[in-house]
């Protein structure tokens, strides 16, 4: 495994798009550097709470620990960072919900719920991480939609984002379910690890799973892809990890969550230019803390299913609030939605580097 450098050599680059495709590269450029900034003062946090999962989706997180870009960008502002490890995005909105978290990697549906739950106070969506990265995948003998009834297929957690779009892909299907893992088709909500254990032993017969679990159930289980999900959306793009502060903190100490941004920013810009040691830094920092690292192939199919990119994708978000609608797991109310975004501080950071600003999608400020 390669050795990942820890200096910073960098100063922030325009690009010409915010989404940036994975495409692999022999030698590391140098990590980035916090760089001196014009921008105004901006109230600072002692402490910064950071919430993420340990999954290949989370891996401008995983990277921003590995290379310490967060520590870089917060240090010299005397903040200190806590990083809190979840399985599935409900569990870390009610870690925030309790204040043990103050901006956290997550997905779209956690992130909808928690901003209409709470009538918008809780959370704002400020950037994006990733795209990509879920696929229904079942064992042979499921050949069809049809083939899953009577079947157990299972998700992350109910009401995340992968469970989400289960259910919304069987009600559209014209398969029924129920939240007793009733119907046509028996959904199991269940933690990633144990699913593909439950999957070995014949427990369950297929899960709608983010990666790298779709990819293990494939390569060390044996199960095929019957859905790929990027499939079910226009150009194959969706969001799948965004990422949510919450309100208080980012009324308070928004000098902070800028900072946090800047180091995403640069995770995804070194992500794109060093596809490989960008691997070994995602399979440390799973190993540092599940204990266990991917297989090279298993890793090597799942980053081939994802884009790295700070662009929210606010239409793929509506859309997913949609399908949760679709399957019976929330109420939205005309206009719920508007408001969930504030993009103004990452589109601050991308003015620094003179590149194209977001959109919040009609849905927040930017």
């Amino acid at each position: 495994m390669k050795n990942i450098s820890r200096r910073a050599i960098f100063a922030l680059t325009a690009v010409s798009v915010a989404l940036l495709p994975v495409a692999a590269q022999a030698a590391p450029t140098p990590t980035p550097k916090p760089s001196a900034s014009t921008a105004p003062k901006l109230a600072t946090a002692p402490v910064v709470r950071i919430g993420f999962f340990a999954n290949v989706t989370h891996a401008p997180a995983l990277v921003a620990q590995q290379l310490s870009l967060f520590e870089q960008y917060l240090a010299p502002q005397g903040t200190k960072i806590e990083y809190t490890l979840f399985n599935a995005g409900p569990a870390q909105i009610e870690a925030m919900k309790g204040g043990a978290i103050d901006i956290g990697y997550i997905g779209p549906n956690p992130s909808v719920a928690g901003y209409t739950s709470t009538q918008g106070s809780l959370l704002r969506v400020i950037s994006g991480a990733t795209s990509g990265g879920a696929q229904l995948v079942v064992r042979p003998g499921i050949n069809s939609v049809a083939d899953l009834k009577g079947k157990k297929i299972a998700t992350p957690q109910l009401g995340g984002t992968q469970d989400v779009a289960l259910r919304s892909f069987l009600k559209d299907k014209g398969l029924s379910f129920n939240s007793a893992g009733g119907g046509d088709v028996a959904i199991v909500p269940t933690d990633n690890a144990t699913t593909l254990s439950l999957f070995k032993r014949g427990d369950v017969d297929g899960g709608w799973l983010p990666e790298p679990w779709a990819s293990r159930l494939v390569l060390e289980a044996g199960a095929k892809v019957l859905v790929d999900e990027k499939d079910t959306w226009p150009k194959g793009q969706f969001v799948t990890t965004n990422i949510i502060a919450s309100q208080k903190f980012l009324t308070q100490y928004p000098g902070t969550v800028r900072s946090v941004l800047q180091a995403n920013t640069s995770a995804i810009k070194w992500i794109a230019k060093n596809i490989l040691p960008a691997k070994d830094a995602v399979q440390l920092q799973i190993k540092k803390w599940t204990g266990s690292q991917l297989s090279d192939a298993v890793i090597t199919r799942s980053w081939g299913n994802l884009q790295f990119t700070w662009d929210p994708l606010p239409a793929t978000l509506k859309k997913s609030a949609d399908d949760a609608v679709n399957a019976g797991l929330l109420t939205l109310n005309p206009g719920a939605l508007n408001g969930i975004y504030d993009l103004r501080l990452q589109n601050s950071v991308l003015a620094q580097a003179k590149a194209r600003a977001l959109t919040a999608g009609g849905l927040g400020q930017q």
